[in-house]
């Protein structure tokens, strides 16, 4: 039995729990269009070449890169499918969707474990470092994560460390009223400064979870760079370990550009994990693929919606599934 076969089972055999049932319907509705541009031109590519020959495997390369998948990825990834071709002498094109499927599903996994689960800790505050280049949706990223933890029970606090943005405090201040979270900010004052007396205030109040928001600008990487170092000695001085966490936001409609955004924090941070907002809005989903491919930092959030509801755990099954779930 081949990977896809595999995941139609895994999918399908998943225990139906309500939670569940909203995760698949948002992972089908977010990957819609992803899905209609991407399988249905896979469709008829299938339907043009009822054979496998040189041309098909050059519309096939257009395909995944419209797709944003990225170059490079593409070029790897249609190497090793020309092989197992060779080797598993395919020739009909039909055929051939279900091993475009296992390779794009093993681009992902590649014999790899990586973790979309956040680093919890117990008996501490559990601090996530939020980053990002401004309108990629980080504050209401935010949000959505302090009403997830919200609803699991934990108590929750926002720290507003992008002190210099115009309202960018009060956006923040706005939304912890909203979620009922915590909150501690001041503006136009050093963000270290401010970290070190929210750090203070959560551990008097108890916080389960500290998100901290920062400034989103990537023009200068040696100031960004300083200022995140501070920053990380700041938070590691009052909670020896911390962060726990450091996630960079991405906007999935950015595409190639977002793959840039994350190269460049890479260099100047640790990324833990990414959070792939507007997945939704885009048809080039296959950005999480070039994701993996590129900078190998797991996708641990994505966003499907604008409700608070839609920000969901990246899960690389139901993603694949929600791709292909019109050829299976």
């Amino acid at each position: 039995m081949g990977l896809f076969d595999k995941l139609k089972k895994i999918v399908r055999n998943k225990p139906q729990t309500e939670e569940q049932q909203v995760k698949e319907a948002l992972y089908d509705v977010g990957l819609k269009k992803t899905r209609e541009e991407f399988v249905s031109k896979l469709s008829r590519l299938g339907i043009k070449y009822t054979r496998i020959n040189d041309a098909y495997f050059e519309e096939l390369e257009d395909l995944l890169i419209s797709a944003d998948i990225g170059v490079s990825t593409v070029f790897s990834f249609l190497e090793r499918l020309k092989q197992r071709v060779k080797k598993e002498r395919i020739e009909n094109t039909k055929d051939l969707n279900e091993v475009i499927v296992d390779e794009l599903f093993i681009i992902y996994v590649n014999n790899e474990s990586l973790t979309t689960k956040i680093n919890i800790v117990e008996n501490s505050p559990t601090i996530i470092l939020m980053v990002g280049v401004n309108g990629v949706g980080k504050t209401t990223t935010i949000a959505k994560l302090a009403y997830k933890y919200k609803k699991e029970g934990k108590k929750v606090m926002l720290i507003a460390a992008d002190t210099f943005r115009a309202g960018a405090v009060e956006q923040l201040k706005i939304w912890a009223n909203k979620t009922e979270s915590l909150f501690y900010g001041c503006d136009n004052i050093d963000p270290a400064g401010v970290i070190f007396d929210g750090l203070e205030m959560a551990k008097q109040q108890n916080a389960d979870i500290v998100l901290i928001d920062t400034a989103g600008r990537l023009q200068n990487k040696v100031n960004l760079m300083k200022e995140l170092e501070k920053m990380n000695k700041v938070i590691d001085r009052i909670i020896p370990g911390a962060p726990h966490e450091t996630l960079l936001v991405m906007d999935a409609s950015t595409g190639q550009n977002g793959i840039m955004q994350a190269q460049s924090f890479k260099e100047i941070t640790k990324i833990t994990g990414i959070v792939l907002t507007k997945l939704d809005g885009t048809a080039k989903g296959g950005i999480v693929l070039a994701i993996k491919e590129t900078v190998n930092i797991p996708v641990k959030f994505v966003g499907l919606g604008e409700g608070m509801e839609d920000l969901q755990t990246f899960d690389i099954e139901e993603y694949i599934y929600g791709l292909f779930k019109d050829m299976m």
